[in-house]
């Protein structure tokens, strides 16, 4: 907040070395900044308003087309198309994400309002949804579904996940090689299969991308909107994708979801790590070609990008009704067409999830105004 300086005092007579007064030397005044009309004379001009990068609203809008275009074909894997786009999918769309929440958190720290909004954006949101998925799976769904918020259920352990990141933030900030520390400790939880209460492998499994976004600059982005690195990065993409296309069937898609252990998914630790490093490696590459592919100007689905969180968290319930009905199971959807019309489906429930209409009217779930329920920072 501006605040009006105080003008001058008027000089007054001091007493030179010779004991007789002297005029105090007035120093001149500059000229008032120039303000509206009204504002008092002396009031320093705003502070320019902080704006948007329109490249990541773009990334995190086209990111979660990919989210919900994923949800939409899950169940039509056994067509050897939606296996393979499903595939590559997975293979970076999260990382996106969680790579974009960890630039975005650079500045997070426990003072300046900043840890109420870790309660209000993540915490609360993630009980409303939780609690609201479990009696959906029970009410809808006729599923035996425990309600507990220690077991995330669907799609809601990414904000548990984003909880216990954003936490961690500070002590990521004080490391000299945060990054290697992230993938040592992400490595070493892969060896285990943990608890499931707080999804502890997922958590830590993709903790690395997280501090990667801690870790980049602005400098770093700039880059990718090089037209070089534009055209690099259709070619990965590209590339990836004919990788998979054709592997597809001698993959493990298990290994996208980072949920668990070396040991449920029946390797050795030093191949499971190897694989680990690899899936590092490459849910990385294929981030940041996505990143330079997007389009980095002002767009229609721009605005659109600030609120992916309302698409993220209410599509699913689009997906568990279609789901429980065996909807997806459908012949006609069973085919190359059925596939795609399923993904211009998910562009569709993307697009209108993200819209005014719907944040007013789920604002009070995904982003709750609740200063009712805090004081002022108690220090004892």
């Amino acid at each position: 907040m501006s605040q009006i300086t105080q003008a001058p005092d008027q000089p007054r007579e001091t007493p030179g070395r010779s004991g007789e007064p002297r005029p105090e030397s007035r120093p001149e005044s500059p000229p008032p900044a120039p303000g509206r009309a009204g504002e008092a004379p002396g009031r320093p001009a705003p502070a320019p308003r902080k704006t948007r990068d329109p490249l990541l609203d773009n990334v995190k809008f086209l990111a979660i087309i990919l989210v919900v275009a994923g949800h939409l074909i899950e169940d039509l894997r056994d067509q050897p198309v939606a296996r393979a786009i499903y595939l590559f999918i997975y293979s970076f769309h999260m990382p996106v994400f969680i790579i974009v929440a960890g630039y975005l958190s650079r500045g997070w720290s426990f003072s300046g309002g900043k840890a109420r909004k870790l309660i209000t954006n993540i915490a609360v949101p993630y009980a409303i949804f939780e609690t609201a998925y479990s009696v959906f799976s029970r009410v809808v769904g006729g599923a035996n579904t425990k309600i507990t918020l220690l077991d995330p259920h669907f799609l809601t352990w990414f904000l548990i996940s984003l909880f216990a990141w954003r936490l961690s933030t500070p002590v990521w900030q004080q490391l000299r090689w945060p990054l290697p520390i992230a993938v040592i400790i992400a490595i070493l939880s892969g060896m285990n299969e943990l608890a499931r209460e707080l999804d502890m492998n997922r958590i830590l499994g993709l903790l690395p991308f997280y501090v990667l976004g801690l870790t980049l600059r602005r400098e770093h982005f700039e880059l990718l909107k090089r037209p070089i690195a534009r055209i690099a990065g259709w070619v990965v993409l590209a590339g990836a994708f004919g990788a998979v296309a054709l592997f597809h069937k001698r993959l493990d898609g298990e290994w996208v979801y980072w949920r668990h252990g070396n040991a449920h998914l029946d390797v050795s630790d030093l191949k499971g790590s190897a694989i680990r490093l690899a899936l590092y490696v490459g849910a990385t590459v294929l981030a940041a070609a996505f990143i330079a592919v997007v389009p980095r100007r002002q767009t229609w689905f721009t605005p659109l990008g600030a609120a992916t969180l309302y698409a993220y968290l209410l599509h699913g319930f689009l997906m568990k009704f279609l789901e429980y009905r065996d909807w997806t199971q459908a012949a006609m959807l069973d085919t190359v067409p059925g596939v795609l019309a399923m993904m211009v489906v998910g562009f569709i429930v993307s697009t209108v999830l993200c819209t005014e209409p719907v944040r007013k009217l789920f604002g009070w779930a995904v982003e709750p105004k609740m200063r009712w329920a805090f004081t002022r920072l108690r220090r004892y």
